[in-house]
């Protein structure tokens, strides 16, 4: 598994793995629309920012990691549905998390993404009846890039 950055002509097929992942939380919480679940994600993409996730050279999913001041807003974490509870969402993480002290990100209500995101130490900030905001804040300055812990 690795990570490359994106590119503008990834945006696409983003769209469209975003409109199959979130699908079945989307129509749990009656907010699905073929049309909107890709174009709010065609009005957010941001190739700078977003990272394409290779699994045995194929292009599997995308992670995006959005600075705003001292917080790292982890984005468009979408992971191919064959690659699935394989461990790709934990490897990403692991390969992410030591970049910054704060992160955070939100997650549909009851997707199971959330388990994950807790495994690795986020923590319920404020939620709604849409969404959950976690967040994850490590002690230590951080230094060259990781946590001194």
């Amino acid at each position: 598994m690795a990570l490359r950055p994106a590119v503008a002509d990834d945006v696409e097929w983003i769209a469209e793995l975003r409109a199959i992942v979130l699908r079945p939380d989307l129509e749990r919480l009656g907010r699905y629309d073929d049309v909107r679940v890709r174009q709010r994600f065609r009005n957010a993409f941001d190739p700078a920012d977003t990272r394409i996730i290779l699994v045995d050279g194929e292009d599997s999913g995308s992670v995006a990691v959005r600075r705003e001041g001292d917080t790292h807003w982890l984005e468009h974490f979408y992971v191919a549905t064959a690659q699935q509870g394989r461990g790709v969402g934990g490897r990403v993480l692991g390969m992410l998390l030591d970049e910054a002290r704060l992160y955070r990100l939100n997650v549909l209500q009851g997707s199971p993404a959330r388990r994950l995101y807790e495994r690795h130490g986020f923590q319920v900030e404020r939620q709604d009846e849409i969404d959950v905001f976690l967040r994850r804040d490590r002690t230590g300055p951080v230094i060259d890039g990781s946590v001194d812990r």
